[in-house]
Parts: C-alpha cells; structure tokens; sequence
C-alpha cells in the first residue's frame, strides 16, 4: 500500500481547494419580461426560453 513520504503542507492543500467555494450563480435578463433569471434556464413569469414559448404560464 502507497503511503506519502512526506506530510502535504497547509498551504499546498489549501491551494488545491481554492476552487471548491460556493460560487453566486449567473443571473442575466429575461428577453420577453426583463426578470432576472438563472442562465439556461426558463423564466418562471414567463415560460420563454431563447425567444421561444417552452411554458404555458397562467396569469
């Protein structure tokens, strides 16, 4: 069984988990109703998604 030689330091672990942070998620315009909403995503208010009606929403 591999055993490491040597301990990894705080710093080099830390480095390599830079990246495992929560990020805030893109929000952008919707094209009909100008709610923002998440990108790739259809708009609840609305129903479109790329220009196109995908939802029947109703009022």
């Amino acid at each position: 069984m591999a055993v490491p030689k040597r301990r990894q330091s705080k710093g080099r672990s830390r480095r390599r988990r830079s990246h495992d942070a929560i990020k805030v998620p893109q929000l952008h315009h919707c094209q009909q109703c100008q709610t923002r909403i998440q990108t790739h995503v259809i708009c609840p208010t609305c129903g479109y998604y790329m220009g196109r009606q995908l939802l029947e929403v109703e009022e």
